[in-house]
């Protein structure tokens, strides 16, 4: 009897880990709405972060401090970024500068 009910539960259960949604990788700022979001992310030294632009528009990722500067992202675009050194970076869209958002290094 229960072998019937775990071959019976097995393609049950196979297909909730399909149907589930992916996880956004941690070390993942994703631009919508004219917005980074996380705004303020805290990653080890050595952490690679990715930007993905999922607007319509263009959107850019520029450290005030000139530590890195991507090109204009198209909608699906990204970039990423290898932060070695401890600080705090924060970074602003050039083409809308009111988006502002900060990586800390630590």
């Amino acid at each position: 009897m229960p072998s019937r009910m775990l071959a019976r539960a097995l393609p049950m259960v196979a297909l909730l880990f399909l149907a589930a949604p992916v996880l956004a990788d941690a070390n993942m700022v994703v631009i919508k709405n004219f917005d980074y979001s996380p705004m303020n992310l805290n990653v080890a030294p050595g952490t690679t972060v990715t930007w993905k632009n999922l607007d319509g528009e263009p959107h850019t990722v520029v450290s005030v401090d000139g530590a890195f500067r991507s090109p204009a992202l198209d909608q699906d675009d990204t970039f990423t970024f290898r932060f070695d050194k401890p600080g705090t970076y924060k970074y602003v869209c050039s083409i809308h500068p009111k988006m502002m958002a900060t990586i800390t290094v630590k």
